[in-house]
């Protein structure tokens, strides 16, 4: 039997999974299919440009390894490639897609057990990140790697200076979503991106065109559920020189700040302190979600190009606050999606997503 493992990946927790192929069928030998079909749909070639990229890889020895990597095909699986692999409910009924790529040591020295691949991911057009996957073998007696022939590219175990070697991954998305990025979360702290057909990958269900308004719940003071219109109206490139007031640490200094802005109309009938932000986060097209960044500013005078609430006073019935919030961004990548998740009980798993609205956007 071999074991798919859930990896942690570059732009969250990529997947394990269970392969049910192995020694015939015995006790153990997991949900295997009798009479599973061995025929393989050949995979989709998807266009993307094969452009190598200077790259910093860290190891358990902690590391710094200078690495030159080059996505050189992506292509879309179908189901029936994945009949003998038992995946995980979340997983059942995504697309998988195939993803090799080349790594050459730069370096002067051999890197040992270089695992690229964790810091690699597939990125939909609202920067959802696919989940990766990777199986572990747990058989010995098993015969073949499990992994259909479009993905067999397995690294090496050393790689001497000046040498190459490739590496074939499994990325999984909902089968309404399409690729439009491969990105790579470089340790030096930027963001890698390759363009898959053009960047526009496909429609994605339930993510709203930029700047159209939708309705989201929200709470007061007293826990109380608030409806609300939203409207995102900007995200606008910011600088580190705005913020030069913080005290922002060593990695947040390599950042790039983006500044959301989202109006929010008050359609309940109790008064709401200006804190909605709190529920707004930003999907980039490298594959992250990324956080509101919180400033201590008590009495302050704020961020001039980012303020907090406008008016800054409780919002009555009937009555609109627009908001900015502050996202911090690695160097290379760039916003995807605005994402409102709600804090009403039983709005827990209805997040609002939106495309990115142009930089710059309405004012």
């Amino acid at each position: 039997m071999r074991v798919p493992i859930r990896m942690a990946g570059a732009a969250g927790v990529g997947a394990l999974m269970l392969l049910a192929a192995g020694c015939a069928g015995g006790p153990g030998a997991g949900a295997a299919k009798p009479g599973a079909s061995e025929a393989v749909t050949p995979a989709e070639p998807l266009p993307m440009k094969a452009t190598p990229r200077p790259a910093t890889w860290t190891g358990s020895d902690h590391q710094a390894h200078r690495l030159r990597i080059t996505p050189t095909r992506l292509a879309r699986g179908s189901d029936s490639d994945l009949a003998h692999i038992q995946l995980d409910d979340d997983l059942k009924g995504m697309v998988p897609y195939y993803l090799t790529f080349s790594y050459t040591n730069t370096g002067k020295a051999p890197v040992k057990n270089a695992s690229p691949e964790r810091n690699f991911s597939v990125n939909g057009a609202a920067g959802q990140a696919a989940e990766q996957v990777s199986l572990f073998r747990s058989n010995p007696m098993a015969t073949g790697s499990g992994l259909p022939p479009e993905c067999r590219e397995s690294g090496r175990a050393e790689l001497a200076p000046g040498a190459t070697a490739a590496l074939c991954r499994i990325f999984m998305l909902p089968k309404d979503d399409r690729p439009a990025t491969v990105s790579y979360q470089d340790d030096g702290g930027e963001t890698l991106l390759w363009q898959v057909g053009g960047g526009k990958g496909g429609a994605s269900a339930g993510v709203l065109p930029a700047g159209e308004p939708a309705d989201g719940l929200t709470t007061d003071s007293r826990g109380r559920p608030v409806s609300l219109r939203i409207t995102p109206e900007s995200v606008r490139t910011g600088s580190l020189a705005d913020l030069s007031r913080f005290d922002l640490d060593a990695d947040e200094k390599k950042l790039i700040p983006y500044y959301v802005t989202v109006r929010y109309r008050n359609g309940g009938k109790y008064d709401l302190l200006p804190s909605m932000s709190d529920g707004v986060t930003l999907r980039t097209v490298g594959g992250r979600t990324v956080k509101k960044l919180t400033l201590i500013d008590i009495g302050g005078p704020g961020v001039g190009r980012c303020p907090e609430a406008v008016p800054h006073a409780m919002v009555k019935p009937h009555g609109a606050v627009t908001e900015c919030s502050i996202h911090l961004l690695p160097k290379g990548d760039a916003p995807a999606a605005v994402i409102f998740q709600g804090d009403a009980e039983g709005d827990g798993g209805t997040p609002v997503v939106w495309q990115a609205p142009a930089q710059g956007g309405r004012k």
